[in-house]
């Protein structure tokens, strides 16, 4: 099993350990507020239990699983004899440039060094640095335990040999990689996303419905189909002769409706409204029992999702 180090262990540092620990893997955990270290390991030994329960930690107990945990007190420390580092540092370029030179100084020359960012491109924070084509990006989906696609996103210099080799380790540990095969603002999920949340927007500003019923048309319509297929495999199966055959029936339509739909204006009257109405449905003071809520639903849907593959 490798050695993995975590860099910056809150919510997404965190969130990583239980994913590489639950695999088999000694994992080393450092972040520069020393007090975020006994933090993630206090989150980690609530949570395990309930990941136990749902039958999500390959049959091993919590305590197994917590004594491959090692805090480590410096950064050093942390990256010596690591066979992968995970980075959870701050959004922000000069952070990012400032760790990984740090992180590229101390590491093994074949110590891949990858970052959990969403929103920054690998190239912006690893293009000076000697080792740079070890460098990646990978980028979870939060919580990575609960949900397992990982983006591999390299910059134009990192090795192929790295991308094989993250992809093989996230896919023994369990998570579903995804290569972008070229450098893209967002990467994939967000961007699909965006289009998603865009046209949400766009609907209920121009009057055509109400935030429930776009929530419920996901959630009940769309949402049920995409837990175990994504979009191509959707339109394939909903046409008799495949994918070529449903874009000859409703490309056109589709091109129609693209063509006449707009950018939501991101408006404070839009955005406004459309939080007034989230907090009529859910109040503030119930967000973060929902938010259990929605782990505790996720952990049962990955759960059926194991037992049906």
């Amino acid at each position: 099993m490798a050695k993995i180090a975590i860099v910056g262990s809150g919510l997404i540092g965190r969130a990583w350990s239980i994913v590489f620990a639950r695999a088999g893997h000694e994992v080393a955990l450092w972040d520069p507020v020393p007090a975020a270290v006994p933090a993630a390991r206090d989150f980690i030994a609530a949570r395990l239990p309930e990941l136990a329960e749902a039958g999500l930690l390959r049959g091993e107990t919590p305590e197994a699983i917590m004594a491959r945990l090692h805090p480590a007190e410096t950064l050093e420390q942390a990256l010596a004899g690591a066979d992968y580092v995970q980075e959870n540092g701050p959004e922000r370029i000069p952070d990012k440039q400032a760790l990984f030179a740090r992180m590229d100084a101390l590491a093994g020359p074949e110590t891949i060094l990858a970052s959990s960012t969403s929103t920054i491109r690998a190239s912006l924070f690893s293009e000076t640095l000697p080792g740079r084509s070890r460098c990646l990006v990978a980028h979870p989906v939060n919580p990575p335990y609960l949900i397992p696609l990982v983006e591999l996103a390299p910059a134009p210099w990192t090795a192929p040999d790295v991308v094989a080799r993250a992809r093989a380790l996230m896919q023994g540990a369990g998570m579903v990689p995804a290569t972008v095969k070229r450098e893209i603002d967002g990467f994939l999920l967000n961007r699909l996303q965006a289009a998603l949340i865009a046209e949400a927007m766009f609907l209920v500003e121009e009057g055509y419905a109400d935030p429930g019923d776009i929530d419920a048309t996901v959630k009940d319509g769309l949402g049920l189909r995409w837990s175990f297929m994504g979009p191509f495999e959707t339109i394939d199966l909903n046409a008799p002769g495949g994918l070529a055959d449903y874009c000859a029936r409703y490309g056109g339509p589709f091109r129609e409706m693209l063509a006449a739909s707009k950018t939501p204006s991101w408006s404070d009257t839009l955005i406004g409204g459309l939080h007034e109405a989230q907090r009529d449905r859910l109040p503030t003071e119930d967000h973060a029992g929902r938010q259990a809520w929605r782990d505790r639903r996720l952990m049962a849907l990955l759960a059926h999702k194991a037992r049906q593959s």
